[in-house]
């Protein structure tokens, strides 16, 4: 089956955004992707838009609200997806099973979310959706409760990490500074992202702030084009691999510290792609919060269970060792608008393997990994990119 490629993208910044509703972000970033990508809207085939909502707005329907912001696309087909915090990957994965089946040549992406016009408590109800409430909804602080319970076992069963997230926070923040994107952009140095005080007190313990990402308005869009297509355009970046697996909503019917759907995806990447954990260039990874990144170096491959820790303290996941992991600054620095989380992960590996990544750039990068979860590690999705012109 000949693979679909990335041909075009655009990307609003991340944070607390003056532009009042999703309708608006994605107007933002739909022409500008077009445009970017050299193709004209008569071109495109299909839409496909992430927004989780589920509460952020009384205003469902956002695919159609695509062609408020550019009436052409008012008779393209327009399709919404949610897979909570992987809806952004929900929708690029949807538009490449468009374009690779052959019912279109060409296939707009968008993701996007508004969530800074509710309060901090309705946010993380609404967020809290993403866990099983027959089970979870007691749990107190939403999603971050959650991760901090997650935090405990991990750290019950092998030792207190609290420094490691600490050094992973600072890490990330470190290199948000270079993300133009980035909502904070803001080296907190380790000391403080270690010390629990007035200005980084606990969240959900052993959690700190700086353990958690942030709330965030912004949306992204790809293009998506068949080879041929993408053959005569000025970029195209291909997925040597992508997989999907998913695992049990509840936590008490899993390993809440294993992300075992998260190493099954990363596993059926590697293998799909033909390649070892080591030839990837960098990895852009779903830091929701740090133990999450934390975990993920162990669910990748990087290291044993219970030993993410010697990934920290050897330095390999730094911007200049041996696999850089969120030389973006990830969710931690750049931002979590859920929707548009996913698509922007891939926009970030885009420009690191165009080498139009600026002050975040890696060296001569070949390969790009991605890393997008929808909860607690429920909905696992893995991409491994590559440029081919």
């Amino acid at each position: 089956m000949a693979r679909a490629c990335i041909v075009g993208w655009a990307h609003t910044p991340f944070g607390r955004l003056e532009d009042p509703d999703v309708e608006s972000l994605m107007a933002r970033v739909s022409g500008a992707a077009l445009d970017h990508a050299g193709v004209e809207t008569s071109d495109v085939d299909g839409i496909y838009v992430g927004v989780l909502n589920n509460g952020f707005s009384k205003q469902g329907f956002e695919a159609a609200q695509v062609a408020l912001g550019r009436p052409e696309l008012a008779h393209v087909p327009a399709t919404r997806l949610e897979n909570a915090c992987a809806t952004g990957s929900a929708a690029i994965y949807a538009a490449l099973d468009f374009v690779e089946s052959g019912r279109g040549r060409i296939a707009l992406v968008i993701g996007a979310e508004k969530m800074t016009a509710k309060s901090v408590p309705e946010t993380g109800d609404i967020l809290l959706s993403a866990s099983y409430r027959k089970e979870e909804a007691d749990v107190e602080g939403g999603f971050a409760g959650i991760f901090g319970r997650i935090a405990q076992q991990y750290f019950q069963r092998y030792g207190d990490r609290s420094e490691e997230l600490a050094h992973i926070a600072a890490k990330n923040h470190r290199s948000g500074v270079a993300n133009p994107y980035a909502q904070m952009r803001r080296d907190f140095g380790f000391e403080f992202c270690h010390a629990v005080s007035d200005k980084n007190p606990y969240v959900a313990p052993p959690l700190r702030r700086t353990d958690c990402s942030l709330i965030s308005d912004g949306a992204a869009a790809l293009v998506v084009a068949d080879e041929e297509t993408a053959a005569t355009l000025e970029r195209a970046i291909a997925f040597r691999a992508r997989q999907h697996v998913n695992d049990h909503l509840p936590l008490s019917r899993r390993d809440p510290t294993a992300f075992a759907g998260a190493r099954m995806a990363w596993e059926k990447a590697r293998a799909e792609a033909g390649v070892a954990l080591d030839d990837l260039s960098f990895v852009e990874t779903h830091d929701c919060f740090t133990i999450a990144e934390l975990i993920e170096y162990e669910a990748m491959g990087l290291a044993a269970p219970g030993e993410g820790y010697r990934i920290v303290r050897e330095g390999i996941a730094e911007k200049g060792g041996r696999l850089p992991v969120n030389p973006s600054g990830g969710l931690k620095s750049k931002g979590h608008p859920v929707g548009a989380t996913g698509v922007s992960m891939h926009v970030m590996t885009c420009l690191q393997l165009m080498n139009e990544a600026g002050d975040m750039q890696i060296a001569d990068p070949a390969l790009g990994g991605i890393f997008n979860m929808g909860g607690a590690a429920v909905a696992n999705y893995v991409s491994i990119l590559e440029r081919r012109k």
